[in-house]
């Protein structure tokens, strides 16, 4: 008997052909096989939204290789992702086998079988294919009903897009949501006023070392600073400055030591969100990227002679929950590796979310037999980066409490009225704190605390200095990709699935940029959004999308017909798209002025709104045509880069402009002298001795090529410099930018290995 087994990637189809050996053929789909066209609407709103599939493009040799194998096949299981996507793709492959029959009946639907598995061990794919079913049409129904609804959003508000914005926008149901709370934020921050308040601190010595400082916690029964209710008792540097002058005229004891022993628990095993989280604010992966290197190892990794072996559980899941062998292995992990004092007395056990379908488990390990760094040189950086994070998440989550102890020193002067505070911790017992501890989006205000001296109450203190220091209170703060990503899981926006494809889409869309970490409405975000809200309310509606969410999961769940949940959005949806078309004018930012003259005629030039975002225009147009690209820093315009090349043409100065293709050296005498020339480096070509030059790739990332390209083929992502190696005598070095942001110049030369840090980096480090 002959079976064959589909996946959706080549990965995956090695790793699982390994485990079930002879007797089976594993193929891959390569993702979906199917789907909606691509340059039409492709439903059928007259008719219950008939969707028209269509093979996708590329995909025609892929489905006749399934066909064939199929035929061959006795039984035909499909595995595809445990989920909604995977459970689409199953049904896509069953449409198109069932194309397939032929004489043999081979491939006819009652051979066709569907398996899932939340991790790719042999335990469970073999336990897969004794139970195997069949594909789960509401999964199916809820998926399409999704991928309908984005259909009609996309095809629907982006001709409206087009026409009263600019061309070649889109909009999306989910994408749009995410948009307008990064814009109602950025609102909040423009809109907020900072208070001035001050704090004091003092400088104290007891009988033994060391000194500590602490801070005014109290003064005449009223906190100095209550953040909670926003009242601070010092708003200004005067009154500030009379209280330090009154309090340094007093004596301190240490009225009180105050010592609380707590337990920390350790935080739960990841599900999708929280790994998208803390992948970014520990190893600064963005969400997509982080999806993409957890599916490799979800997929299989080659372990050198063991072959392919998939090394986590299935990485799409709202779930905390483990399955008890998978617990039962890490207890005995941690027994030996840690000690028994390290194990709680039973598996910890942690509660679902409200809104957690709970489908699978949680993301862990697929072996405690394969820790990190056993199998480090198998595993590319991020590969290895985000296994270990895993990893110690899962075994922490199966270990004992950490024990705290908290001590703090409250101090007061003689007579009365004021009372300063200091708090320091000591971890007693680690435990779970010896594996990992969960960081944290905002740095915590540790106070003035740190090392506490052994003192005994009531013993007098030595005041050693005391100062007051100013402070403003803070706008929210804006969303990082991590944070973003929690707060649509709070709210219930999208699904574990759709957090990384959400935060990719609007980012390549131009509705959002990331800066410094942090995520900023563009202009052009700002200004659909707005459009979106006046014209869409309910569309764009947190709760409404919410609903839907909802809606969608109880389609999964059998107890909602998908096509009633697609015309009940859609009415509405219609009637307010063409009132919109109708009614809404044209949407154009207006100019802003600026201290810039324009070089052919005089006039003050403003920023203008164009189809590519703004630039610098005359204010005499028509009859003054001029126009420059704008180029700004920090929000301000930059200043023109001045150079010593002469123009090609007429050979007057020549200044660095940027355009949408990268920077380029461009004539003063523009309008009139149109001379141009690429940005060079003054650097030699190794290869042929042109001269190295900046270019910039499709995908706008800048790199430097020889300028006889396409005949040389030179070519570095990393910046040439014009100075020899001091150790091998290479006619140039190229200068690079480490994580940490520190810039050094380096050889080229692989078997020198000769790097330096820049002056500029030097003179920084000496401040």
């Amino acid at each position: 008997m002959k079976s064959l087994v589909i996946v959706e990637s080549p990965a995956k189809a090695k790793t699982i052909n390994k485990i079930l050996g002879k007797g089976f053929s594993v193929k891959a789909s390569i993702g979906h096989v199917r789907d909606l066209p691509a340059k039409e609407l492709g439903v059928d709103v007259e008719n219950d939204f008939a969707p028209s599939y269509v093979v996708i493009p590329g995909k025609e040799k892929i489905i006749k290789e399934l066909r064939k194998a199929a035929k061959e096949a006795d039984v035909v299981y499909l595995a595809p992702d445990p989920d909604r996507e995977g459970e689409a793709i199953a049904w896509h492959i069953v449409e198109e086998l069932k194309k397939a029959r032929g004489k043999s009946g081979k491939a006819d639907g009652d051979k066709i079988y569907r398996i899932t598995f939340n991790e790719i061990t042999e335990k469970a794919v073999r336990d897969a294919l004794k139970n195997a079913g069949k594909v789960d049409m509401n999964k199916v129904d809820a998926q399409q009903a999704r991928r309908i609804l984005d259909r009609l959003v996309g095809y629907g508000l982006s001709p409206l897009l087009w026409r009263k914005v600019r061309r070649g926008l889109s909009a999306g149901r989910v994408q749009s949501v995410a948009v307008r709370l990064i814009v109602e934020r950025e609102r909040e921050i423009e809109a907020f006023e900072p208070t001035e308040y001050w704090s004091i601190s003092g400088l104290f010595e007891g009988s033994v070392p060391p000194e500590f400082k602490a801070r005014l916690f109290k003064y005449r029964q009223k906190h100095v600073i209550n953040r909670e209710k926003n009242e601070f008792l010092l708003r200004d540097k005067a009154s500030a400055e009379a209280l330090v002058k009154e309090l340094k005229k007093k004596s301190y004891v240490l009225e009180k030591i105050e010592k609380k022993l707590r337990k920390r628990k350790p935080s739960p095993p990841f599900i999708t969100s929280t790994l998208q989280q803390e992948a970014s604010r520990k190893l600064r992966f963005t969400p997509k990227k982080t999806m993409v290197v957890a599916q490799q190892l979800y997929e299989g990794i080659e372990l050198g002679e063991e072959g392919s072996v998939g090394l986590i559980t299935y990485m799409r899941t709202d779930s905390v929950r483990i399955a008890k062998e998978a617990q039962e292995a890490a207890r005995v992990f941690i027994k030996e590796k840690y000690g028994k004092e390290y194990l709680p007395k039973t598996p910890p056990s942690y509660r679902k979310k409200g809104q957690s379908q709970d489908a699978h488990e949680a993301i862990r390990p697929t072996y405690m037999d394969r820790p990190p760094e056993s199998i480090k040189s198998y595993l590319t950086r991020d590969q290895y980066a985000l296994y270990r994070l895993i990893w110690q998440r899962f075994v922490a989550s199966q270990m004992a409490p950490a024990e705290i102890e908290q001590t703090t020193f409250i101090i007061v002067p003689d007579g009365d009225g004021a009372e300063f505070r200091v708090s320091g911790d000591v971890i007693r017992f680690k435990g779970f704190m010896a594996v990992y501890t969960e960081s944290s989006e905002a740095a915590e205000d540790n106070g003035e605390g740190g090392l506490l001296p052994r003192l005994k109450e009531g013993e007098p203190l030595s005041l050693k200095e005391m100062s007051a220091a100013q402070h403003f209170t803070q706008p929210p703060p804006r969303y990082t990709e991590a944070s973003l990503v929690k707060a649509l899981e709070e709210k219930g926006i999208g699904r574990p699935s759709t957090y990384a494809a959400i935060l990719s889409t609007i980012q390549e869309r131009k509705y959002v940029k990331r800066e410094e970490g942090k995520l900023r409405p563009t202009e052009l975000g700002m200004l659909v959004n707005d459009l979106l809200v006046e014209r869409f309310p309910e569309l764009i509606d947190i709760g409404f999308t919410v609903k839907m969410e909802d809606e969608l999961d109880r389609v999964e769940e059998g107890k909602l017909k998908w096509v009633k949940v697609v015309r009940e959005f859609y009415g509405p949806f219609s009637k307010d798209l063409s009132e919109a078309m109708d009614t809404q004018e044209r949407i154009r930012p207006e100019d802003e002025p600026t201290d810039i003259t324009c070089e052919s005629c005089g006039l003050p030039m403003v920023k203008r709104w164009g189809r590519h975002g703004r630039f610098l225009a005359c204010t005499g147009y028509p009859e003054c045509k001029n126009t420059r690209p704008l180029e700004e820093e920090n929000g301000k315009l930059k200043p023109v880069e001045e150079t010593s090349e002469k123009c090609p043409q007429c050979s007057s100065p020549m200044v660095i402009k940027q355009s949408r293709y990268g920077r380029f050296l461009a004539c003063t005498r523009y309008p009139e002298c149109k001379g141009t020339k690429p940005l060079g480096t003054g650097v030699s070509c190794p290869l042929d001795g042109g001269e190295i030059i900046e270019r910039r790739s499709k995908k706008g990332r800048v790199f430097w090529s020889c300028s006889n390209w396409p005949d040389c083929k030179f070519a570095s992502w990393n910046k040439p410099v014009a100075e020899e190696c001091p150790e091998c005598g290479s006619k140039y070095m190229v200068e690079k930018r480490d994580r940490a942001g520190k810039t050094t110049v380096s050889c080229p030369n692989k078997d020198c290995g000769y790097k330096k840090v820049t002056e500029a980096e030097e003179a920084a480090a000496a401040k």
